[in-house]
């Protein structure tokens, strides 16, 4: 198991598993550890890219099953 989900609480949230992927990616990289920026300034250069639009389409999803099934 990755070390960021040791002694943590659950997230039961939806797409928390991508959430926590991109948020450590964003987060462990050289962007910000190295250059310092912030993780907002690093996702606009382009960085963790590929979690960015899984966590993007993940949400996508939820939004598009609310819709279907209506809120009930």
């Amino acid at each position: 198991m990755p070390k960021y989900y040791e002694d943590k609480e659950e997230d039961t949230r939806a797409c928390a598993g991508i959430r926590e992927d991109f948020k450590s990616c964003l987060l462990q990289h050289d962007c910000v550890v190295k250059e310092g920026k912030m993780p907002s300034e690093c996702l606009k250069e382009g960085h963790c890219k590929a979690l960015q639009t899984s966590f993007f389409e993940c949400k996508r999803s939820m939004v598009s099953q609310f819709h279907f099934y209506g809120n009930y």
